[in-house]
């Protein structure tokens, strides 16, 4: 996995850098109790001051996010692997129209990677796609998903991008990357809807017995249905649909399983 920081580029570099550790901890790149690298080293990479760099961590703390530990055994450390969207929100230039062609890009790309999951993945990569399963069964049985949805969200961004991870292609991981911060920002802003923690985790179950079994044409069934909801939730909405005519390789898999020819 790669953890290497980036420079944060000449503006707006104090939310540049809140955003980059943010996106980090929340993507499950940095997980509870993993120590950064040193002021000095981090301020170096991100081209930053290290007065802006404290500024920044200060922010994070402030949110529980990282812990500032003094001493021989001190450091900046992720405290939390949970991170408001509202810290990822400033460096966002998403527009509401722009909400169809994240979906778009969603459709054509997500179900050839877990796909690829498929061919690739090794047994650790089962193992962390259960476990955030697990986490996000835990938070179903609190009791109350929307007392906790964003967290279950998080969890849900987390297994996509796990899926990813399991391809083994970094070109890939980085792509699902965006695609998914720009989901995130585009279900927040314009996909809003109740969470239904018992379909997501039953979704997530099937997609991960597909990816388990390689058996494709059931991946393609699996992720159709899952990448759909977003898709019928912006059509609602929005009171238009993502694609008219659909191409052949946006066609849903629904047709097919109901027994029609393609294109009818």
């Amino acid at each position: 996995m790669d953890r290497r920081f980036a420079p944060v580029g000449p503006r707006r570099t104090f939310e540049g850098a809140v955003e980059q550790i943010a996106e980090r901890v929340r993507l499950g790149e940095l997980v509870d109790g993993d120590r950064l690298p040193s002021e000095r080293e981090l301020a170096a990479t991100m081209q930053i001051s290290r007065q802006t760099l404290r500024e920044a961590v200060r922010v994070l703390a402030d949110a529980g996010v990282l812990a500032v530990r003094t001493g021989s055994g001190g450091g900046i450390f992720v405290a939390s692997g949970y991170v408001p969207i509202e810290l990822l929100r400033s460096k966002s230039e998403l527009r509401l129209e722009e909400v169809a062609g994240v979906l778009e890009a969603r459709r054509l790309i997500e179900p050839r990677v877990a796909q690829l999951a498929a061919v690739h993945a090794r047994e650790e990569d089962f193992a962390g796609l259960r476990a955030i399963i697990e986490r996000q069964q835990v938070l179903l049985e609190e009791g109350d998903v929307l007392a906790h949805e964003d967290r279950f969200l998080q969890l849900d961004t987390q297994f996509h991008l796990r899926i990813a991870r399991a391809t083994g292609n970094t070109t890939i991981v980085s792509l699902m990357r965006t695609l998914l911060r720009r989901l995130e920002l585009a279900r927040d802003l314009a996909l809003h809807q109740p969470t239904v923690g018992s379909w997501v985790i039953d979704i997530h179950n099937r997609t991960l017995t597909a990816i388990c079994s390689a058996d494709h044409e059931r991946i393609d069934a699996v992720m159709d249905e899952h990448l759909a909801a977003l898709e019928q939730a912006w059509e609602q909405q929005s009171d238009r649909v993502l694609v008219r005519p659909v191409p052949q390789f946006l066609r849903s898999v629904a047709a097919r399983s109901n027994g029609q020819p393609p294109g009818e």
